[in-house]
């Protein structure tokens, strides 16, 4: 599929339109999709296209479904090709190889397993053409495999938000990168995550469950819809409590599912978003004192991290030639550490 629209790209623009027209998007439903307006039905699968933005497109004549236009009304009938046509070229992602340093935490002859650090994505998208974590895997790594789905993204079978530090698997060959897609596909491979979210969690272990979508007002960020079952995507997240520090409280989380800011998501939703998260509200002071002293000592915690307190710790995968279950461990990044260090001094002493 080609790059999701750019939010800055604004149809109404008379001196902007041309008489060529280029597809950006086409899709064909399933045979068994059910009739539901096809504003909804690309909603859920563009990713950062608002619904206005669609109506938009509709009523620019450029919404197409089995080559004839139509409203943002239509409803999507089974096998039916739909494209999302512009009035601007597409922009080409060339994947640029990088000499990016990686930390290797292991590798054979089908896979790798790397750290990633913080404040890095992990493929080029609009508004990241370089500097990703794929730009230093194909630097590094000659003719790396690649799905039709995941087209352009070349070993790729997961990812790690840009603040989100820790393991992923990398695969070196297609036979690697089919039956590890198929392990996360389904839910075979065991993934652990250490995060610290704001407030004392109140059960020492538990589930959250619940679907997680885009928000309807900020198409950025996603939430839990617990009273729309047809909306969003069925999410489990399994949590313990590792340590308690009186107003944070660190969690190993264990992921059934592995939907979207999954973690970031939940844990807001139960009112215990991760510390220093710049989308869900955790890099302000939630929970403690008024204490200016108090405010200086946070300040002090969120300038250790880029972003929200949030590590892949543990990954295991069955090894794509052998079968056997292996498990790969990337330790806590320093400034997480120093993080932790300093909420058990604060803890101790207060």
């Amino acid at each position: 599929m080609t790059e999701e629209l750019e939010e800055d790209a604004f149809l109404d623009d008379e001196e902007n339109q041309q008489d060529d027209l280029y597809e950006h998007h086409r899709l064909v439903a399933d045979v068994g999709q059910e009739a539901i307006r096809i504003d909804k039905f690309l909603m859920k699968r563009l990713p950062n296209v608002s619904r206005s933005r669609l109506q938009a497109i509709a009523k620019a004549g450029t919404l197409f479904v089995n080559d004839k236009p139509v409203k943002s009304n239509y409803k999507v009938k089974p096998n039916d090709d739909i494209s999302v046509v512009l009035p601007y070229p597409v922009r080409e992602i060339k994947l640029v190889p990088e000499n990016i340093p990686l930390e290797i935490l292991y590798e054979d002859d089908q896979m790798v397993m790397v750290n990633k650090p913080s404040n890095m994505v992990v493929h080029p998208g609009y508004g990241n053409y370089s500097g990703t974590l794929l730009n230093a895997l194909v630097y590094h790594f000659d003719s790396l495999p690649q799905r039709d789905d995941y087209y352009g993204r070349p070993g790729l079978v997961h990812r790690l938000d840009k603040h989100t530090t820790g393991i992923l698997v990398v695969a070196k060959t297609e036979n690697a990168l089919t039956a590890l897609a198929k392990q996360f596909h389904d839910r075979t491979s065991d993934r652990l995550y250490y995060a610290l979210v704001w407030g004392d969690v109140e059960e020492d272990e538990g589930t959250i469950t619940g679907n997680i979508g885009r928000s309807k007002k900020n198409r950025k960020v996603f939430q839990v819809y617990e009273d729309e079952e047809e909306y969003g995507r069925h999410a489990v997240t399994h949590y313990k409590v590792v340590e308690r520090f009186r107003y944070v409280t660190l969690v190993q989380c264990k992921l059934e599912t592995g939907r979207t800011h999954q973690i970031r998501v939940h844990f807001k939703h139960i009112g215990h978003p991760l510390f220093n998260d710049l989308e869900y509200g955790g890099n302000k002071i939630l929970k403690g004192t008024t204490f200016t002293k108090y405010q200086q000592f946070i300040n002090n915690c969120f300038k250790l991290l880029d972003g929200q307190a949030l590590h892949a710790k543990t990954l295991g995968v069955f090894h794509p030639v052998t079968g056997e279950k292996v498990f790969f461990e990337s330790e806590l990044p320093e400034g997480f550490l120093k993080l932790l260090e300093k909420w058990r001094v604060y803890s101790r002493n207060t």
